[in-house]
């Protein structure tokens, strides 16, 4: 067998070992003869189609905005040229770095009927509450808009990414046989860019069902929130896992049913002609529209709670001393770096060991090793302690059978356990990102190389590799933004002496400290936004 395939599954294993341990907790009682318990039979008949019909319609609400706002700003900052489209290239991906249960405590603080908002409405109307309409901000599609708002950069990366190496020869194609602009885009453009797309999307569902911080602060019933609630709250976690078996399951379903709908058909360009793409000049009223279609996602995803946090934070913000708040920075970003180079050079393995020996078991063994992303946080880290903890007491017992010394946790409770239950947590990200850089290449690049006298690894680390390095980066940079952001599992599985930025806003926000809370939140979008940048720089290139 070679290499690379194996090594491929030995990662596929190691990686989904905690989700293996949810889905044999799951089906315990039911192998044991035990049968499902009480708590799984209540949710059952009360909530567990609330639950599934919830997080339908906040998934599909949020990858149908998401996914238009993404594709469709990615498409006009690379084929048109309009007022403000070189900073709206940079400033669309800002959001990114705004974690989504924030944005939702600074949405809540300004819409809600005692917030500025409602106040200024009622000065300016004399009407008191209840004599006027207001849209609830708290319910299913405030959820939806504020997922939404800062998830849509997933989708905008990978297909901006996508549209700047298709073939310009064919965009120019359908423009000379007479297709206007919006008609390439739709005809052309689009379908080569559904991997990207997909991949995009797939991502957005698997973070908005797994999101557990803002849909039980907009108190909206779904999966994660009864995952929640039957570990924590009823303290059964076989019906826990049960409902994370579930939601792993829809997931499943999704991502296989987009891959089978693909069929045979190819997304890589059929031609190496790839001059740089000549903007279209939008002039007058177009060009305006365009400029305000891009602004408007970057303004409700980060223009205006990052200026409420400002506010806030200049209001009365943390009161600790920098010496004191800085320990807290450069945990997180420690921890980002590290999960962020190892999560692309995994992801990078994982792609190019399908991509030279393809199989179904493959194929599967990568699926089910991105399944992560769509489980809570805190049931990753559950099933995280749980084979450390094993391991840590078979260790243990050895030693002070064998040596007469206790050698006490050497993996649970440690930076290692952390950063190995993000991995399990945001490996995802980094597949997404690889293989769709990788969809986009030519397999007559690899099997030239090969022909040449090349081996695997000398052919991708000279011919591949450097043509994918913008996918690699696009991947590296979310998995540091997701892991920046990243809380419950934080919360579980951290040292006790660890405190990051995320776990002092969690802190402070849960004592309804929102302005307290300002400054970590914003250091997390400041410390988030440096990689972007970089990507920036890189696509530009």
């Amino acid at each position: 067998m070679p290499l690379w395939a194996r090594s491929g599954w030995l990662i596929a294993a190691l990686v989904a070992l905690p989700v293996l341990a949810v889905l044999a907790n799951a089906a315990w009682p039911l192998l044991s003869g035990q049968g499902a318990g009480q708590v799984w039979h209540h949710i059952v008949q009360t909530n567990l189609l609330p639950y599934l019909w919830n997080s339908l319609q906040l998934g599909l609400l949020v990858a149908a905005m998401a996914g238009a706002a993404g594709v469709g700003c990615a498409w006009l900052v690379t084929a048109c040229r309009f007022p403000g489209r070189k900073s709206l290239e940079v400033a669309l991906l800002l959001p990114v770095a705004m974690p989504a249960y924030v944005c939702g405590y600074l949405y809540t603080w300004l819409l809600d009927s005692a917030g500025p908002v409602q106040s200024l409405v009622r000065d300016l109307t004399g009407l008191r509450w209840g004599q006027y309409w207001f849209p609830e901000v708290r319910s299913l599609p405030g959820a939806a808009v504020m997922l939404a708002a800062v998830l849509y950069p997933y989708v905008y990366l990978l297909c901006r990414a996508a549209f700047l190496q298709q073939s310009t020869c064919l965009i120019e194609a359908s423009r000379t046989l007479g297709l206007s602009l919006p008609r390439t885009f739709f005809r052309v453009a689009l379908p080569l860019a559904r991997p990207a797309l997909a991949a995009g999307i797939g991502l957005v569902l698997m973070e908005t069902l797994a999101d557990f911080g803002t849909v039980d602060y907009f108190a909206v019933r779904t999966f994660t929130t009864g995952i929640y609630e039957a570990w924590f709250g009823m303290g059964d976690r076989g019906a826990a896992s049960q409902l994370a078996a579930c939601l792993m399951g829809v997931v499943a379903l999704l991502l296989l049913a987009e891959h089978a709908s693909r069929g045979g058909r190819r997304y890589h360009p059929t031609t190496t002609r790839t001059p740089p793409l000549r903007p279209h000049e939008l002039r007058g009223w177009k060009g305006w529209a365009a400029t305000l279609a891009c602004a408007l996602p970057l303004v409700v995803g980060f223009v205006i709670p990052a200026g409420g946090l400002f506010h806030l934070m200049l209001a009365n913000g943390d009161a600790l001393e920098p010496a004191n708040f800085l320990p807290f920075a450069r945990n997180s970003l420690l921890l980002a770096s590290v999960t962020a180079l190892i999560g692309v050079a995994l992801a990078a393995l994982l792609g190019w060991g399908v991509r030279l020996y393809p199989s179904t078991l493959a194929r599967g063994a990568n699926r089910f090793a991105g399944l992560g992303y769509a489980v809570p946080g805190s049931v990753i880290a559950v099933g995280t302690l749980v084979p450390f903890g094993l391991i840590d007491n078979a260790v243990d017992g050895w030693a002070r059978a064998q040596l007469g010394f206790s050698t006490g946790l050497l993996l649970s409770g440690t930076m290692v356990a952390l950063v190995f239950a993000y991995l399990v947590r945001f490996l995802a990200v980094g597949q997404s990102a690889v293989e769709s850089g990788l969809s986009r290449l030519q397999p007559s690049l690899l099997q030239a190389a090969r022909t040449l006298g090349h081996g695997p690894g000398a052919a991708i680390a000279r011919v591949e590799a450097p043509l994918a390095r913008g996918a690699l980066l696009t991947g590296a940079v979310l998995i540091f933004v997701d892991t920046m952001k990243e809380l419950p599992a934080t919360l579980i599985v951290r040292p006790f002496d660890l405190d990051t930025l995320a776990v002092r806003v969690h802190n402070l926000a849960a004592d309804e400290r929102l302005a307290e809370a300002s400054t970590a939140a914003l250091l997390i979008v400041a410390v988030g936004l440096l990689p972007v940048l970089v990507l920036v720089r890189a696509m530009r290139r």
